[in-house]
């Protein structure tokens, strides 16, 4: 779901809020456990901060639809 107040964090955002590892979270992606960032350059990624938001709820049960 969009929202307009919804903002992109980068990866040193996303390990502050989180507080797992740079390693971890790229793992946890790939296992489709951690949601995928965004492309928002050409050479930048991010995360919605609503989709970190819904993994912080349920980390262990989450699952990248």
């Amino acid at each position: 779901m969009f929202s307009t107040d919804d903002k992109f964090l980068r990866i040193k955002a996303v390990i502050e809020k989180t507080g797992c590892p740079k390693a971890s979270i790229y793992r946890m992606i790939k296992e489709g456990t951690f949601p995928k960032q965004e492309r928002i350059g050409r050479r930048a990624v991010g995360w919605r901060a609503s989709r970190i938001a819904r993994w912080m709820e349920a980390p262990t049960t989450y699952q990248e639809v």
